[in-house]
């Protein structure tokens, strides 16, 4: 399944609020899409990935992302867009903020996911509508309802449950690297920067897929559909209200037959 045809799927099913983005890892040499900004060449900025994720999903623009055009330096080590240094590795840049210390930082930056250096040389994130490539991956921010709607259509084939860790920091790890790398579905809790520079609201969540899942989760949000699952979710409306108890007053003199007017001079 192309990517433009899985925006339309997603529209149907899950209508969110701004494009599904596709993205994909571009190596040395590999020419990039005619159409994409760059950051510092196009708007004289730096920016970090979570803010490029941003730009496709709301403004529908195709950004190429490389080292130059980067300024966080989490998104460059995740990406392999610089050297993995033993000050990161070490906890450094978690200590302090994330965590208590070094130690624990140390954990934390190893839990997320990293492409070795030089393997991508470029980010080219896109409105999976308007993409002119084949993902590696595909983001969809939604509210919490619309997230569960896409985990209920990827658990569709094969049942049991999606499996997704947090740290609360780089989350364009999770969305990106991540599905690439495992090949599976992942729920994204928008991380801290994603917040700050991003704007994402706090009614937002995302969800993640490898690009090769395009089909298969079309075929769960189908089959699901039709079971009866859907979004917006159906409010069931079909049972008895109850009111205040004086309201029932008025239900006991039609039981008992009065039919007086009120006094306002029409019934005389």
């Amino acid at each position: 399944m192309d990517a433009k045809t899985f925006a339309r799927e997603i529209e149907t099913h899950i209508r969110p609020a701004t494009f599904p983005v596709a993205a994909k890892l571009f190596g040395a040499g590999e020419a990039l899409p005619d159409k994409a900004k760059r950051p510092r060449r196009d708007m004289n900025v730096q920016i970090a990935i979570c803010q490029a994720v941003a730009m496709s999903r709301r403004y529908g623009w195709t950004l190429a992302v490389g080292e130059e055009d980067v300024n966080c330096v989490l998104t460059k080590t995740a990406f392999g867009l610089a050297p993995l240094t033993d000050h990161y590795v070490e906890g450094n840049l978690a200590c302090g903020m994330y965590t208590a210390t070094k130690e624990a930082g140390a954990r934390t930056e190893a839990a997320t996911d990293r492409l070795p250096a030089g393997t991508c040389q470029y980010l080219v994130t896109a409105p999976a509508a308007r993409a002119e490539f084949a993902p590696d991956a595909v983001i969809i921010y939604g509210n919490p309802a619309q997230v569960m709607r896409l985990v209920t259509g990827a658990l569709w084939k094969r049942g049991g449950a999606i499996t997704s860790s947090f740290t609360g920091r780089v989350d364009c790890s999770d969305e990106i690297i991540r599905p690439v790398l495992s090949g599976e579905y992942q729920v994204i809790l928008p991380c801290y920067g994603d917040r700050v520079f991003s704007q994402t609201d706090d009614t937002e969540m995302a969800f993640s897929l490898p690009g090769a899942k395009m089909a298969e989760l079309v075929e769960g949000l189908e089959g699901t559909h039709k079971g009866g699952i859907r979004y917006p979710i159906p409010a069931f409306l079909r049972y008895t209200p109850q009111y205040p108890q004086h309201y029932y007053d008025l239900e006991r003199i039609w039981a008992a037959g009065g039919q007086t007017l009120a006094s306002d001079g029409r019934d005389k």
